[in-house]
């Protein structure tokens, strides 16, 4: 254990010598009152910021998958969603809209934004953020269908770039009958948009 924790602690330090290199090229004085601990806050944030990395969706969902002779659609909309950039590490956030249709298990409802951040807490695209959660769904409830939709703002494109701070991006992943059934799809669309 003594060994881990020296290990970890050695990380941090090299990882905040890193940020302080960096305020250097910046034209920063690391050693400044406001910035002295700057550094390793930026570890831990980070560290934070990324911890999917150390999370698994079988154990976020543990056992909190029931049978069920439940064959409708489920929908948790407006699941918030904060994740970084893997382009310009800057940060994304918005709404995450999830449905799936059971095909005789259902799953804790709470697990489903849990799957959302075990993904979204990592360096990201929004388009394989979408993917991996409906992909995850899929594995684990072998559903007859998930669809996942995807509406953030990206700072890359608010705060340098072009500028554009209405813009926002929305990206789906259709799987199982919500690809090959129209009728399905729409409704879960139709569903998600309606705001009431």
């Amino acid at each position: 254990m003594a060994d881990g924790t020296e290990a970890e602690g050695q990380a941090g330090a090299e990882f905040a010598g890193l940020v302080k290199s960096m305020l250097q090229a910046l034209g920063e004085d690391p050693e400044r009152d406001g910035l002295l601990k700057t550094p390793e806050r930026v570890e831990k944030s980070l560290r934070w910021l990324t911890r999917g990395y150390a999370l698994s969706v079988q154990d976020a969902v543990g056992d909190a998958i029931f049978d069920e002779d439940h064959h409708n659609m489920v929908i948790v909309k407006d699941i918030e969603m904060y994740s970084m950039c893997e382009h310009h590490m800057l940060p994304f956030f918005g709404k995450v809209h999830v449905a799936y249709i059971p095909n005789g298990k259902i799953v804790g409802l709470s697990k489903l934004p849990r799957v959302v951040e075990i993904f979204a807490r990592r360096l990201q695209v929004q388009e394989r953020l979408t993917e991996q959660i409906a992909g995850a769904l899929m594995d684990v409830l072998e559903p007859q269908g998930v669809g996942v939709v995807i509406e953030a703002a990206h700072l890359c494109m608010m705060m340098r770039g072009v500028e554009k701070q209405n813009s926002r991006t929305v990206t789906s992943a259709m799987k199982g009958v919500f690809l090959s059934d129209l009728g399905a799809r729409e409704e879960f669309l139709r569903l998600v948009r309606g705001r009431d």
